[in-house]
C-alpha cells in the first residue's frame, strides 16, 4: 500500500481509546502481535484523513470449500489521490497477500452489495435495487470463487478460469477497463469513476457483469 499510494506511511496503531501511537519498529510489532491467525490495525496516524489495513482468519466453517482462509481489509478516504490509485493499491494488496480475489468499493455501494447475501427474517436474502441474491460464503464450492463484484475487482488466474474470464467476444468492455498483473491475475474495473448505485448507468454495469458470470457469488448451477 505504501509503495501504490504516494506519501503514505502506515507505521501507527491505534491505542484502546482509538487514537494512534507510533510504531518506530513496525514490522517486530506486527509480528509480536499476530493473534489467532490475524493481525490488528495499522494505520496512517492521521485522525482526519484516516488510512487503516488489518487481517484476520476466517474458519473454515464459514469459508468457501471449507477451507480456512486468510483475509485483508484496507480503509481508505474517497479523494482524488486515493481514486486515482486505487487501482494500484488493490493490485498491489492483491498481489502480496497472494490473494484469491478481492475488490475495491464505494462505502454506500458496499453496502448495497452487502444486502445480497444477508438473510431476512423470512430467511433468503433480500438485495436492494434488483441486485442477484448471492450465497452466504460457506455454501459457495471453492475457495477462488468470488463472493461478490465490487467497483474495483480482482481476480487471480485461479479466480479467473473459474468464472471464465475473459471471453474475447463477450468481455470487450470489462477488458478496456482491465489490466494484466505479475502473477497472471486481473484488476478489472466496472465503470469508469467509483461505482455509485443511484447512478442507473452504473447500477446496470453492476446488473449485467453479474449476469455475465453467474459462478460469482455461487449462483451457477452445480
Amino acid at each position: 500500500m505504501e509503495r501504490a499510494l504516494p506519501g503514505l506511511q502506515l507505521k501507527w496503531r491505534l491505542s484502546n481509546a482509538g487514537r494512534p501511537v507510533a510504531l518506530p519498529q513496525r514490522d517486530a510489532w506486527l509480528i509480536e502481535s499476530i493473534e489467532d491467525g490475524g493481525f490488528p490495525i495499522v494505520c496512517n496516524g492521521e485522525q482526519g484523513y484516516p488510512v487503516t489495513v488489518w487481517g484476520r482468519e476466517r474458519d473454515g466453517l464459514f469459508s468457501a470449500g471449507g477451507h480456512s482462509q486468510f483475509e485483508v481489509h484496507a480503509e481508505l478516504p474517497l479523494d482524488e489521490p486515493v481514486i486515482a490509485s486505487a487501482a494500484a493499491v488493490l493490485e498491489a494488496v492483491a498481489e502480496e497477500a497472494r490473494a484469491q480475489w478481492g475488490r475495491a468499493t464505494p462505502y454506500d455501494a458496499a453496502v448495497d452489495i452487502a444486502y445480497q447475501t444477508a438473510p431476512t427474517l423470512e430467511g433468503p436474502p433480500s438485495p436492494r435495487r434488483g441486485l442477484p441474491a448471492l450465497k452466504l460464503f460457506k455454501h459457495i464450492r471453492a475457495p477462488e470463487i468470488p463472493y461478490y463484484l465490487g467497483w474495483l475487482n480482482y481476480w487471480s488466474a485461479a479466480a479467473a478460469q473459474a468464472i471464465g474470464f475473459p471471453d474475447p467476444t463477450r468481455d470487450a468492455e470489462l477488458l478496456s477497463r482491465a489490466r494484466r498483473t505479475a502473477s497472471g491475475g486481473w484488476v478489472v474495473q466496472l465503470t469508469d469513476t467509483p461505482l455509485d448505485l443511484d447512478d442507473p448507468a452504473h447500477l446496470d454495469t453492476l446488473k449485467r457483469t453479474y449476469e455475465r458470470f453467474p459462478e460469482i457469488g455461487g449462483r451457477a448451477a452445480p
